[in-house]
């Protein structure tokens, strides 16, 4: 267990994500002056970051650091990263393949050095020097902010928009979700009047945004297909009807839970034009799904699946994630050799991130960090697997906590790749995202990026649902400015 003292508010967060990826293993707390406990508590290693302009001192593990940021090129916060970055690595021995970044769109630096003009060489050097990450990561991430951009080169950035809709209800909760979700079957006399309120938020934007572009449009949650056949035709006829979509390039419904889909639902999708869905997996052992509780079989994925393509869909993603509990590199190999087999048009793979809000904190309390393993081999299994597919990587993004300092990457074949995702991360359109919980981004002809936040809870959105209006129009009103 340890306990970092540190004496500044605003490197908290920097410092906290650090140490996490550093010791993944420890329980750790960073105290600031505004921390309610500041005692350090019976088994708990004392660490104290003193930071005073321009100097920081370090006592940990036994040693004092002093550090002169007069020493350092840049800005006083980056150099400290650099700094605290260098003394953990030579504490473990061991490297980051991110080094020091902690945020979660690290090929957003990339594209914006695409954007500059530098060769890769260029990028690769900045990366390294400024940040340690590995070069393979420069590589990756590169390769996708080269591909990011032809993507989005026919996406209308001025006078364009996309649209997400969320359906914040699902079967039962995974282990490891911290997504706002609720159990279909708690509030199944609820979710007509659900869709009512989002139609609500439909038609205003829809008179709105009369006369922009609408580039892409996705529905996802929770998991959309939990509403029943009759629920999915009002929604979607209702979202056609209000929306021109002679322009939309992409309309996505995250089908997701195998256990969710059915023949009636996909033909409904397909009725509607939807051209791309999920079927998510995650994994095709079944021991590791009854441990996560995700209730969909493995079989039911398979027949999931084939429904999918016998209603005709031509572009079917697929989810993983690394490093679920207990399971192996022959675990990893095993799922990558099944969806070989079933040849998917493209495939997420995410490295489990361990979310404070779910139910996977208090699992690894009781049965160990140890449990969960993610590698650089396994990802390469995953990597390998797409590859195999002739699936080439196209967005990234990362999480906090995630299992082995790694990331999550977004694969895909020619021609199949997923807009809206690319789009959620690089922040260069505005999204306007309806439902509870959902959070509507606006980006500013300067580049400043404003928000407006639904309420989570589907109760008290469904109440206040007028009040979420009022929150866009301030928010839209920001564009005349």
């Amino acid at each position: 267990m340890l306990a970092v003292r540190l004496n500044k508010e605003n490197y908290e967060y920097d410092i906290q994500a650090l140490l996490r990826s550093f010791y993944p293993e420890e329980t750790l707390r960073v105290i600031t002056p505004a921390s309610r406990d500041q005692e350090i508590h019976e088994g708990e290693e004392e660490w104290r970051i003193l930071v005073e302009e321009p100097e920081v001192r370090l006592l940990m593990a036994g040693r004092e650091i002093l550090w002169r940021h007069e020493e350092a090129e840049g800005a006083f916060k980056d150099c400290f990263k650099r700094f605290f970055y260098r003394n953990l690595a030579e504490l473990t021995g061991r490297e980051l393949p991110w080094g020091n970044l902690t945020g979660i769109r690290p090929t957003k630096l990339a594209y914006a050095m695409l954007e500059e003009g530098k060769s890769d060489q260029e990028i690769t050097d900045e990366l390294q020097r400024t940040h340690y990450v590995s070069r393979e990561k420069c590589e990756l991430s590169i390769d996708i902010a080269r591909r990011e951009r032809r993507l989005l080169s026919g996406i209308h950035y001025r006078g364009g928009y996309s649209l997400y809709i969320g359906i914040p209800f699902c079967p039962s909760t995974c282990l490891y979700c911290s997504f706002t979700s609720y159990p279909i079957a708690a509030h199944t006399k609820r979710v007509d009047q659900y869709i009512d309120c989002v139609i609500r938020e439909m038609e205003y934007v829809a008179e709105r945004y009369a006369g922009k572009i609408l580039d892409t449009v996705y529905i996802g949650g929770g998991t959309p297909t939990t509403l029943e056949p009759e629920q999915l035709d009002r929604l979607i006829g209702k979202l056609r009807a209000l929306f021109d979509f002679s322009t939309v390039q992409e309309f996505t419904v995250e089908a997701g839970r195998a256990d969710s889909i059915t023949r009636e639902k996909l033909e409904v999708l397909r009725r509607h034009g939807v051209g791309r869905i999920s079927v998510n997996p995650q994994t095709m052992k079944q021991e590791t799904l009854d441990i996560i509780g995700r209730r969909a079989s493995v079989e039911q994925v398979l027949e999931a699946y084939k429904a999918a393509r016998e209603a005709g869909f031509d572009n079917i993603n697929m989810d993983l994630i690394l490093g679920l509990p207990r399971e192996t590199r022959e675990d990893v190999q095993h799922t990558m050799e099944e969806v070989i087999r079933l040849s998917p048009d493209s495939l997420t793979v995410h490295s489990l991130a361990i979310k404070r809000a779910s139910r996977l904190s208090k699992w690894i309390m009781e049965h160990g960090m140890e449990t969960l393993r993610n590698t650089d081999e396994t990802m390469e299994i995953a990597a390998a697997g797409a590859r195999a597919l002739d699936m080439h990587p196209y967005y990234l993004y990362r999480q906090k906590n995630m299992s082995g300092n790694f990331e999550n990457v977004g694969y895909a074949r020619e021609g199949k790749y997923g807009l809206y995702n690319i789009l959620i991360m690089e922040e260069k359109q505005t999204i306007v995202a309806l439902g509870a919980g959902s959070i509507t981004k606006l980006v500013l002809p300067d580049g400043r990026i404003e928000r407006s936040e639904n309420i989570k809870d589907v109760l008290l959105y469904m109440e206040k649902t007028e009040e979420m209006l009022k929150r866009k129009e301030e928010l839209f009103s920001l564009e005349k400015c």
